[in-house]
């Protein structure tokens, strides 16, 4: 069984990282040179530290967190009421 982050081709590891963003259920993938780390993953979306949350399999990252290619983060925007 081929490794998911290879897309079957041997040796060959993506330039890009998943992103899941909510509550919109909506995925992309960005360049892993847009996103090396939380806060510029955040920038790249346009979104203010602060407004979202970033997670990794179930972790909530910090802005400093570097991302790699192949992975899938959830950007989990919050909203406040008034």
């Amino acid at each position: 069984m081929p490794d998911e982050r290879t897309d079957g081709r041997e040796g060959w590891i993506p330039s890009t990282l998943r992103v899941v963003l909510q509550p919109e259920d909506r995925e992309m993938e960005l360049p892993r040179a847009r996103a090396k780390n939380v806060a510029r993953l955040l920038d790249a979306l346009g979104l203010r530290r602060g407004t979202a949350l970033v997670a990794r399999d179930g972790v909530l990252l910090t802005p400093d967190v570097p991302l790699y290619p192949g992975q899938t983060v959830l950007v989990r925007k919050v909203m406040s009421g008034g």
